[in-house]
C-alpha cells in the first residue's frame, strides 16, 4: 500500500479539521496507520471502498485471499462506542468484526454486498427489511456504561438542546411553527424516556447503512433478512427512535406527492412491522427531520439540508 493511495473524502477531511489538533494528527498519521495495520493484520489494502463520512474505509484482502473491509474511524467520542456495539452484537443484526484496535478506532470487518439504498426497492419493501433487521439489532446486550449514560441524559433532551441552539445561531432557517413542533415532540419523547425499557439503538439506520450479505441464500442467525447494519451509534433509547430516523427519510417521495398522506402510510408501516407506537415513531421522525436539517446547515451543507426543511414545513400540521 503506497501512501499516495490514501485518500479521504472532502466531508471526512472537513470533519477531521473541525476536531482540531486530534483531527489534524489523524489525517497526518493516516498513511502510517494504514501501513501498520496492513502488516499487523496481514492484509493487502486496496483503494477506498466508499466515500463514508465517519473515516477512512477501504477494501482489503486477507492473507488467504478473502475479501474484507478496513475502517479507520475519526477520533470522535462515538468511535469507540461503535466498536463496542459491533463486538457485543457478534454479527446479529450487524456486520461481523474480524479484528479491531479500539485505541486507534480501527476495525477489520467482513466484506458485504450492496446497501439497501442501492437496490432501488420501493419504500414499503425497504421499510420491511429495515424493521426485520432492527429487531435483531435491538437485542445487543446493554452495558453498564450505556445505562449510566442513559440515566444522565435522554436522546430527546439532547436533540432539543441542539435544535434550540442551532435554530438561533443559524438565523431561524425554518418557520417558528416547525421549530415549535419539533420542540413539543422533543418534550413529549423526553417525558416518555424510561432507561429500563430502552434498547441499544443503531442511531442512524437509514438504507445506506444496511448492507446485503455477500451471497444470495446465505443463512445466518440474526441476519435472516439478508442484510446487516454498519456504522452504529449504539446508545440506549426507545426503539421508536430508530424507526423515527427511518421515517425521517423519503424526502423525494414526500415532496413529489401528498406529503402528509405518504408520511402517515410510512409511519403506519413502521409501527405495524415493529410493534412500536405510531405516535412515538411520528414524533421522533419529525424531531429528527428538523434536527438533521439544522445539523447539515451548520456544517455548510445547505443543499442537502433543504429537503429536510421542506418536508418539515409540509408536515408541520400533520399527525399520524
Amino acid at each position: 500500500m503506497h501512501e499516495e493511495n490514501i485518500e479521504v473524502s472532502p466531508v471526512v477531511r472537513r470533519r477531521a479539521e473541525l476536531l482540531g489538533t486530534a483531527g489534524q494528527e489523524w489525517l497526518a498519521e493516516l498513511p502510517a496507520l494504514v501501513a501498520d495495520l496492513e502488516h499487523r493484520w496481514s492484509v493487502t489494502v486496496g483503494p477506498p471502498l466508499r466515500a463514508g463520512a465517519g473515516g477512512y474505509v477501504a477494501r482489503v484482502r486477507t492473507e488467504d485471499g478473502t475479501p474484507a473491509v478496513l475502517k479507520l474511524a475519526l477520533p470522535e467520542p462515538g468511535s469507540a462506542g461503535q466498536i463496542a456495539t459491533l463486538l457485543r452484537a457478534g454479527g446479529r443484526g450487524y456486520v461481523r468484526v474480524l479484528d479491531h484496535d479500539t485505541d486507534r478506532f480501527a476495525l477489520l470487518m467482513e466484506h458485504l454486498g450492496p446497501s439497501l439504498s442501492e437496490l432501488a426497492l420501493p419504500p414499503e419493501r425497504q421499510i420491511a427489511v429495515l424493521c426485520a433487521t432492527l429487531r435483531h439489532a435491538w437485542q445487543v446486550p446493554r452495558s453498564p456504561e450505556l445505562l449510566a449514560a442513559a440515566a444522565d441524559e435522554d436522546k430527546a433532551t439532547g436533540l432539543a438542546r441542539l435544535v434550540e441552539r442551532l435554530w438561533r445561531e443559524l438565523g431561524r432557517p425554518c418557520s417558528v411553527a416547525a421549530y415549535d413542533r419539533a420542540m413539543t415532540y422533543a418534550e413529549r419523547r423526553a417525558a416518555a424516556h424510561c432507561p429500563s425499557r430502552a434498547v441499544v439503538v443503531h442511531g442512524d439506520p437509514h438504507p445506506g447503512n444496511l448492507l446485503s450479505l455477500p451471497a444470495r441464500g446465505t443463512q445466518r442467525t440474526g441476519a435472516e433478512s439478508g442484510f446487516v447494519f454498519v456504522d452504529p451509534d449504539g446508545f440506549l433509547a426507545d426503539p421508536a427512535y430508530d424507526l423515527g430516523v427511518v421515517l425521517r427519510g423519503w424526502c423525494a417521495e414526500l415532496l413529489s406527492g401528498d406529503a402528509p398522506r405518504l408520511a402517515r402510510r410510512y409511519c403506519a408501516l413502521l409501527a405495524e412491522e415493529s410493534g412500536a407506537d405510531a405516535a412515538a415513531v411520528w414524533e421522533w421522525g419529525y424531531l429528527e427531520r428538523v434536527s438533521t436539517a439544522l445539523y447539515l446547515l451548520s456544517h455548510g451543507a445547505e443543499a442537502p439540508s433543504r429537503p429536510y426543511f421542506d418536508t418539515a414545513e409540509a408536515l408541520v400540521d400533520a399527525s399520524p
